[in-house]
C-alpha cells in the first residue's frame, strides 16, 4: 500500500479505529501495548571490554549498504564527539569520561520490549517482531515524525534530503540476519568480545554473573533490563572511582556513572507504549471527523448565503415590480396630458436610466467580492 492510498483510506479507518481505542487503551492500562516475547533476543555491551575501534559502525554501514561516513572508520577521533544515530549512520561509537578515565560505548536503537516509536505511529509503520527486532516498513508512512519525539533515545533518523519520498531510517537488529540464522553485524565484527548476542533472559543472567564474578569492576546495574519497560539492548557500565581505580559500587550510585556514559536511568519502568499510545492512538479519529466537522460548517455557511442572496434577490424583484408599476402609471398619466409620443419617449429614458442604474451596482457588488 502506498502513501496516497492509505491517506485515502485513512478517513473512513479512523471511524473504526475510534470505536476500538478505548477497549484498547483499557488493555493498555492493565498491561503493555505490545505482546512481550520470553524467547526474544538481545545483545549484552560490556562497555569495560569496548575499545572504540568503530568495527561495529564498519560493519552496520556494509550490511545495511548505508552512505560510507566523511571520514574513515580507520579515523578514531571522531569518538570525542558526541554523535548520534541518523538516517545514515545506524550505530555509533562515542568516548566517554567516566570519573576520569575513558571509556566507550555503542549507540543504536535499544528495541524496546514496548516500544514507543511503534505506539506513536497511527499509520502502523514499526512492529515489534518475536525475535526482539522493532522494524519499521515505509511504504505507508505519511512523515509525521511521531515516534522520532516518542523514542526516549533520541534514535530514529529522517531523510531530510530525499525530496520525493523521504523515510524513517534507523537499526533493524539485522533483522533479515536473524532470518538466515547469522549474527546481527556489529556483534560478528567485535574483536573484544564487548557485544554479546543471546536470548534476553540469558543475557541478564549473564550481566549478573559478571557483575557477581568481578567485584569492583562493573556497577550493579544492568542498564536496560528495567529502564523504559525493558530493552533488548543492554548496558554493563565500569565501576571508577576519581582516581581511575575500581571500587565496589551500590544501586543506589548507578546514575552517576550511566550519565557519564549519556545513559538516562530517568525514564522509570513503566513501558513507554503505555505512555504514547493513549494520546497518539486518537489521531486516526481527528483525521475522519475534522474533515465532518470542517465540512458541515463549511455547509452551513454556504446555506446561509444561499439563502441571504435569494433573499436579496426576492427583495431586488419585489422593488422592480414596484418601479415597473409607478413607471407605468406616470406615462399613462404624461400620454393623458402631452400625448402618445412624450409618453414614448419618456418610457424610453426611464428604461434607459434604470439600464445604467442596475449596471452600476452590479459592477460596485463585483468590486466588493474581489
Amino acid at each position: 500500500m502506498n502513501r496516497r492510498k492509505f491517506l485515502t483510506i485513512l478517513g473512513s479507518a479512523g471511524v473504526a479505529s475510534t470505536l476500538g481505542t478505548a477497549a484498547t487503551a483499557t488493555k493498555a492500562e492493565a498491561g503493555h501495548v505490545f505482546p512481550y516475547y520470553d524467547e526474544s533476543y538481545g545483545v549484552l555491551h560490556d562497555t569495560t571490554r569496548c575499545i572504540g575501534c568503530r568495527r561495529c559502525e564498519e560493519a552496520c554501514q556494509k550490511v545495511n549498504d548505508l552512505p560510507k561516513p566523511d571520514k574513515s572508520f580507520d579515523d578514531l577521533s571522531v569518538t570525542a564527539t558526541r554523535r548520534r544515530t541518523s538516517a545514515d549512520a545506524w550505530t555509533v561509537v562515542n568516548k566517554y569520561e567516566v570519573d576520569g578515565k575513558p571509556f566507550f560505548r555503542k549507540l543504536q536503537c535499544f528495541h524496546c520490549n514496548d516500544p514507543a516509536c511503534a505506539s506513536a505511529c497511527f499509520a502502523k509503520c514499526f512492529r515489534k517482531l518475536p525475535n526482539g527486532a522493532v522494524v519499521y516498513e515505509g511504504s505507508q508512512c505519511v512523515g509525521c515524525r511521531y515516534c522520532m519525539i516518542a523514542c526516549p533515545f533520541y534514535v530514529p533518523g529522517f531523510e531530510y534530503d530525499e525530496a520525493l519520498d523521504p523515510l524513517v531510517q534507523k537499526c533493524t537488529f539485522c533483522e533479515p540476519r536473524l532470518q538466515e540464522g547469522k549474527l546481527p553485524g556489529c556483534v560478528e565484527a567485535c574483536p573484544m568480545d564487548a557485544l554479546t548476542f543471546g536470548r534476553r533472559s540469558d543475557l541478564i543472567r549473564i550481566a549478573r554473573a559478571r557483575i557477581s564474578e568481578n567485584p569492583g569492576k562493573y556497577v550493579n546495574y544492568i542498564y536496560g533490563e528495567h529502564d523504559a519497560g525493558g530493552t533488548a539492548w543492554m548496558v554493563l557500565a565500569p565501576a571508577v572511582d576519581g582516581k581511575g581505580a575500581k571500587v565496589e559500587q551500590n544501586p543506589i550510585d548507578a546514575g552517576h556513572t550511566m550519565k557519564q556514559l549519556g545513559l538516562n536511568t530517568h525514564l522509570g519502568t513503566q513501558p513507554m507504549g503505555e505512555l504514547t499510545y493513549g494520546a497518539l492512538g486518537a489521531v486516526p479519529m481527528i483525521v475522519a471527523f475534522w474533515p465532518v466537522l470542517f465540512g458541515g460548517a463549511y455547509a452551513i455557511t454556504k446555506r446561509r448565503e444561499a439563502m441571504a442572496k435569494q433573499a436579496q434577490d426576492a427583495a431586488v424583484n419585489e422593488a422592480r415590480q414596484d418601479v415597473a408599476v409607478a413607471v407605468d402609471a406616470a406615462v399613462r398619466k404624461l400620454e393623458e396630458t402631452e400625448g402618445p409620443g412624450a409618453a414614448d419617449r419618456a418610457r424610453r429614458a426611464m428604461t434607459e436610466a434604470l439600464k445604467a442604474r442596475e449596471a452600476e451596482t452590479a459592477h460596485a457588488r463585483h468590486g466588493e467580492e474581489n
